[in-house]
């Protein structure tokens, strides 16, 4: 019966640690994600404005066809 008690003493000590490791694992894989979707969002107006000053440079292009 000690024997047992024991050896569930253990498994429990184990779930807890994988717990704990688990939940710092989550923690910094939250922090990644929030870091990831900051650059997302900066590249995206970054495009956004690139692709505003293209448009402007398009429309200032000569026409093809159209005489000069």
């Amino acid at each position: 019966m000690l024997n047992e008690l024991d050896a569930l003493e253990g498994k429990i000590v184990q779930v807890a640690s994988l717990c704990r490791a688990l939940r710092t694992e989550n923690n910094q894989l939250r922090q990644q994600l929030a870091a990831v979707e900051a650059e997302r969002k900066g590249l995206a107006a970054r495009m956004e404005t690139a692709r505003g000053r293209i448009e402007r440079i398009a429309q200032q292009l000569p026409q093809a066809g159209a005489p000069h």
